[in-house]
């Protein structure tokens, strides 16, 4: 049977509070920290399957691994595994929204299980599965998915993005440190691609109440034009920056 899901967005980082999108992958803020610890005391009290969580996964960056050493502690110190997994990291391919190395992650935090961390991390050129491109993010998407409903954990939790979480997971606005719980519809997709179904607990406004309700699929002004595949091939190896995107970095 499919694994029960709750995405988690990180709380407020350095460029979510300055705006400063050139800083390379920003820590959280004495603000974001403490969203963290309310998550956790949420989760706690108020969501039992969240007890029920036998695998946490996060994208590498380091906010994403502070939102989990924070928010997560409790399943942590009973001794749930943290795997990080470079296909959960952000959309964009701007210094805030691009990690750093494995090496450095390992260093700041060693909590982390990186076994299985592409080698490819961090990088974000064209023609890598983690380019800034419409069809590359849905695509990590969609590998996310297939992924998640195969294993064989009852319950895992997510840390992740809210630009990747809404455009390529969920279709769902995520506001700092909030949550979403979902599980999997039968595997009856013509594209093999299983669906999603929320939880009425999070329904909504999320976990917290505090994101926005609705429906928020990928919108074409959040990507760069699309390229042709001679035109990415031609490119392997350059940097794309991204800067043709109106999305504003999460």
């Amino acid at each position: 049977m499919a694994p029960t899901i709750i995405l988690i967005r990180h709380g407020e980082a350095e460029h979510n509070a300055t705006l400063n999108y050139d800083i390379r992958d920003p820590p959280l803020t004495q603000l974001g920290r403490q969203q963290c610890k309310d998550l956790e005391a949420h989760l706690k009290k108020n969501v039992p399957i969240a007890d029920e969580v036998e695998a946490i996964i996060t994208s590498p960056f380091a906010r994403t691994i502070e939102t989990t050493l924070l928010g997560l502690d409790w399943l942590i110190q009973r001794g749930i595994k943290i795997e990080g997994d470079a296909l959960w990291q952000e959309n964009s391919a701007k210094p805030c929204d691009t990690g750093s190395s494995a090496k450095t992650v390992a260093e700041h935090f060693p909590q982390v299980d990186l076994s299985n961390l592409d080698p490819v991390y961090p990088d974000k050129s064209a023609g890598t599965v983690y380019e800034f491109s419409k069809r590359a993010i849905l695509a990590r998407g969609e590998q996310c998915i297939k992924t998640l409903y195969h294993r064989k954990e009852k319950v895992i939790a997510v840390v992740s993005h809210s630009g990747f979480l809404r455009a390529a997971i969920s279709h769902r606005m995520y506001a700092n440190a909030d949550f979403r719980i979902f599980t999997f519809r039968d595997l009856d997709t013509a594209d093999g691609v299983p669906c999603l179904i929320e939880s009425e607990i999070t329904a909504g406004k999320g976990g917290l109440g505090k994101s926005d309700a609705g429906y928020f699929p990928a919108r074409e002004n959040e990507f760069p034009p699309e390229k042709k595949v001679e035109d990415i091939r031609s490119q392997q190896g350059e940097r794309t920056e991204g800067e043709a995107t109106r999305e504003v970095p999460k």
